[in-house]
């Protein structure tokens, strides 16, 4: 064997780890077009739900809220039981309370407060929270996979920047939307928001997202100095 032909059995093409699933050839032996597409029976026959969050923040300040009046109150009937006085906060509040109407604008805002404090823990406990992250489409039914917000618009960012004519562009990511404004500096309008509407699509479908974003394109002339 010559060195040439040891160096062409060393630098051959390995073969890739690509399986085509069985029952998805097609009659001559080929797979079918969207083979390599993502799956998405799994998000289709089950709702993918937004990441929760742990609300480590609010239900501490409301654990050392609760125990610090809960432990004053106790400490002060106690304190009472033994023979000693209510304390003086104690004893005023009962006496504010005894005398004042309900009508009482000093009635009033510490109950307004309270309810506003209320809605909002309510409003906390029964939200996802994690606005950031957009859910994925699963790729196996024990994982779960997000991606951020701010990652999603800047590949979008990107994938415009590589479009001919763009000069600059902004992206914004919300839940439902992908906002894209930019700024060309030749090329007709029109075929440059053709082209974006083209690549930034692709790119949509190609994040994987369990919900699809829609998408708004603006692009505009930069501004005469």
């Amino acid at each position: 064997m010559s060195d040439e032909d040891a160096e062409r059995s060393d630098t051959r093409r390995l073969p890739t780890l690509d399986k085509t699933p069985e029952g998805t050839e097609g009659a001559d032996g080929a797979a079918p077009s969207g083979a390599d597409t993502p799956a998405t029976g799994t998000a289709d026959h089950h709702r993918v739900r937004r990441f929760r969050s742990a609300r480590r923040v609010p239900a501490a300040l409301v654990a050392l809220v609760l125990l610090a009046a809960a432990g004053l109150l106790l400490y002060d009937v106690a304190a009472v039981r033994a023979g000693r006085p209510a304390m003086t906060w104690r004893r005023w509040l009962a006496r504010e309370l005894g005398t004042r109407h309900l009508d009482n604008p000093w009635i009033l805002a510490p109950a307004a407060v309270a309810m506003v404090l209320g809605i909002w823990l309510v409003v906390t406990a029964v939200t996802p929270g994690l606005r950031q992250v957009l859910p994925m489409r699963p790729a196996a039914p024990d994982i779960r996979a997000g991606l951020d917000r701010a990652a999603a618009a800047l590949v979008l960012r990107d994938r415009a920047m590589e479009v001919a004519g763009v000069q600059s562009v902004r992206v914004a990511v919300s839940r439902r939307k992908a906002k894209t404004h930019a700024v060309s500096h030749f090329r007709e309008l029109d075929e440059v928001r053709a082209d974006l509407d083209t690549s930034l699509g692709e790119g949509l479908r190609q994040l994987g997202l369990a919900h699809e974003l829609r998408l708004t394109v603006d692009v505009r002339r930069p501004k005469k100095r």
